[in-house]
């Protein structure tokens, strides 16, 4: 039996500051969902998920998921993610990486399938993986309809083994481009 879809990603990227819509999250955390932990990954990898895995994975109808896919899709290539990196030591101040998501997005018109490629800037935010990420199903965001529900999620997952977690207001918005 094949077990469910797990989505890693480093802390880094969980607490990143950006915006995607529901449709967006559920093509970018399927196809996280796929990508290999246990090889390096190249920024030549296709990855590839149709509106009907989408309707599937969300509980949605089939008929709506093909024009949210394709125009969720042609948004998401145009999305920024603002990454703070913090300094290893020497008190110097943190950086801020701003990138995107997808070098490149196709969407297969009569197939009703969306195939991307993750920026090179991406990659070590979503591959080999040893510390400092979280993890958990995919099927557990799935069906949520709500962006920063979804986010949300992942700040708690972020902290699962501490049991709690506090987070200011002000890094709420800051995170959720509020």
């Amino acid at each position: 039996m094949a077990s469910a879809p797990m989505v890693y990603k480093s802390n880094a990227l969980v607490e990143a500051a950006y915006r995607l819509s529901v449709q967006e999250q559920r093509i970018v955390l399927a196809c996280i969902s796929q990508v290999r932990r246990d090889e390096p990954v190249t920024d030549e990898v296709m990855y590839s998920v149709t509106a009907e895995e989408v309707a599937t994975m969300a509980g949605v109808p089939i008929e709506s998921s093909y024009s949210q896919l394709k125009e969720a899709a042609l948004r998401l290539k145009r999305r920024e993610v603002r990454l703070t990196q913090e300094p290893n030591g020497n008190g110097k101040r943190p950086s801020v990486m701003i990138t995107g998501w997808v070098q490149t997005i196709i969407y297969r018109e009569g197939e009703g399938r969306v195939e991307l490629r993750f920026t090179k800037d991406m990659l070590p935010y979503l591959t080999e993986l040893t510390k400092q990420f979280t993890k958990y199903a995919l099927a557990d965001v799935a069906k949520m309809d709500s962006t920063h529900a979804i986010r949300l999620y992942e700040l708690i997952m972020q902290w699962e083994s501490v049991g709690q977690r506090e987070i200011e207001i002000e890094e709420l918005r800051e995170w959720f481009q509020l």
